[in-house]
């Protein structure tokens, strides 16, 4: 009855003209935060449509690709990237490895996750309103490289990220148990953000709970399930329990914002049942490989933490490649071990996108109307 009521509300209601997109995330969400600012992902990464690297953990496009594309509104420029990018339609915070607590690790030590964590994304985006918002009044090029004052409250703010959050707990020994403890207070920072982007206009919030992590062949690989039951999918079921209490939360987060921030239209998003679904029954979905990386190098899930995808090896003093992609891409779930590939992305997009898996149930160009 009350998606019946949404509907027919729905029908008589405006869609949405979103003129920006802010993005809000990890490496699910990278295009080119964390390529800025530490090099290039190389390829094979970007060859299934950009045909070069193009700052995405991925052979291709990600969901935020597709959701702006559908949109309407140009590929996001991430933030960090000052080569060519034009921000008049937004821009893209997210960084690869980030979390939405800060973590004390470096970057390149094992189990290290990205120094860019959401409030330093935060951060940025506070920065980039307060400057867009001076340097356009100067007019000129400023007028076509920046988003207007008013795109600010009138932009869609997407978020996806947590899945670090959960992996830095088993990075560090962690048990099960001991990382569900510290989700409450990741979530506190969470909502502590929407808060400070409301109070900057921000009215229309797009949230994605996390995926499957138990799912992912580097999880799989780097922690042995020799203490965890594996389900009929090959996934461990205790990273995956773990992700879906983390996922109870936030959504629980998402309804306790909604009443203290009265004039925001927020959306929660469960990519998580997609991501199972097309991983568990990848066949029915048109896929073949559902666990093992399409890009990488060995074992039983074609993934080496030490011979990544587009890893080279010398061999006489010549260099070779040895963490070769898949012929085919477009069959497979995995790309690398940790992400997902263009492919995948693009049917859990087109899953999302008219708002069967959204609370409130409303479609992504709807997503500027608050739930009834």
């Amino acid at each position: 009855m009350l998606c019946l009521a949404i509907t027919n509300s729905l029908a008589t209601t405006r869609h949405c003209n979103f003129p920006a997109i802010f993005n809000f995330g990890d490496s699910n969400s990278d295009t080119g935060g964390l390529s800025a600012a530490f090099g290039q992902a190389g390829p094979p990464h970007g060859e299934s449509y950009f045909h070069h690297p193009a700052g995405r953990y991925c052979d291709g496009r990600l969901i935020i690709d597709f959701l702006a594309k559908n949109l309407g509104v140009p590929y996001l420029n991430a933030y960090l990237d000052a080569v060519g990018s034009n921000f008049s339609h937004g821009a893209n915070f997210a960084t690869a490895g980030s979390t939405i607590r800060p973590q004390n690790t470096t970057l390149h030590q094992f189990g290290g996750f990205s120094p860019f964590s959401l409030d330093v994304q935060f951060n940025q985006f506070n920065d980039f309103q307060r400057r867009s918002k001076i340097f356009q009044s100067k007019g000129g090029v400023y007028e076509t490289l920046l988003p207007k004052a008013e795109y600010f409250s009138q932009a869609l703010y997407t978020f996806d990220i947590g899945q670090n959050d959960l992996a830095a707990g088993y990075f560090h020994n962690m048990s099960i148990d001991q990382v569900k403890a510290y989700v409450p207070d990741v979530l506190a920072q969470f909502k502590n953000i929407i808060k400070y982007i409301y109070d900057h206009g921000g009215r229309s919030f797009w949230v994605h709970n996390t995926g499957p992590v138990g799912c992912l062949p580097y999880m799989i690989e780097l922690f042995p399930s020799k203490a965890h039951r594996m389900d009929k999918a090959g996934c461990v079921a205790s990273y995956n329990e773990v992700a879906q209490f983390f996922n109870h939360e936030l959504k629980a987060a998402v309804f306790e914002l909604r009443k203290k921030l009265p004039l925001a239209a927020i959306t929660y998003v469960d990519v998580y049942s997609l991501k199972y679904s097309l991983i568990s029954q990848a066949k029915k979905h048109g896929f073949e490989e559902p666990l093992r990386a399409c890009c990488g190098h060995g074992g039983k899930y074609n993934y080496n933490v030490h011979i990544g995808c587009g890893a080279k090896i010398k061999v006489h003093g010549k260099e070779v490649l040895i963490g070769k992609p898949c012929k085919d891409p477009s069959v497979w779930v995995n790309w690398d071990g940790v992400h997902y590939t263009q492919a995948a992305n693009k049917w859990i997009f087109d899953q999302i996108v008219n708002g069967s898996f959204s609370d409130p149930p409303i479609p992504l160009n709807m997503a500027c109307h608050k739930q009834l």
